[in-house]
């Protein structure tokens, strides 16, 4: 046996574990890329059964305890916290994030600072509804506000 057949039958047997450590890296991150998805939580996370702990009448005070600070307020016709969240999925890592849902929970209150009425704005059928009184907003300022903060984001993909 010479020295340079032995020199090549060592550099092979070495590169072997590096080879197969290489190539079943490559293959764990190949699988991993096929099975991501991953949904992601902006904003206000409206707990269940909260907007039930707010009846017509209650506080402001009431209000931030239940609820917490608002996303936003708007005194345009009476005081009105505003609870913006939205929820967008995304396939792969490096995918732009779709928006799957848009939610503003609206809490409007009176001249004596006192819950007066109760909305929570989505999308249905392409259009923004209130899932509290299950209508559909047909005008004034109040509507132009909402479909200002939903006009913030992407638009949102029909369920």
């Amino acid at each position: 046996m010479t020295v340079s057949s032995l020199s090549s039958r060592t550099t092979h047997t070495r590169a072997a574990p590096v080879r197969l450590a290489l190539l079943l890296t490559c293959g764990l991150a190949l699988a991993g890329c096929g099975n991501f998805h991953e949904t992601l939580q902006h904003g206000y996370v409206l707990q269940e059964g909260a907007l039930e702990q707010i009846p017509v009448g209650a506080t402001q005070e009431q209000v931030l305890i239940v609820m917490g600070t608002p996303s936003t307020v708007a005194t345009v016709n009476g005081e009105v916290f505003y609870y913006i969240s939205q929820r967008t999925d995304r396939n792969m890592s490096f995918m732009p994030q779709e928006v799957t849902d848009q939610r503003v929970v609206a809490i409007y209150f009176d001249k004596d600072r006192r819950v007066n009425r109760l909305a929570n704005y989505g999308y249905k059928d392409g259009k923004i509804f209130d899932f509290v009184s299950q209508t559909t907003p047909t005008g004034g300022i109040e509507l132009n506000y909402i479909r200002n903060i939903f006009k913030g984001g992407p638009q949102v993909r029909p369920f």
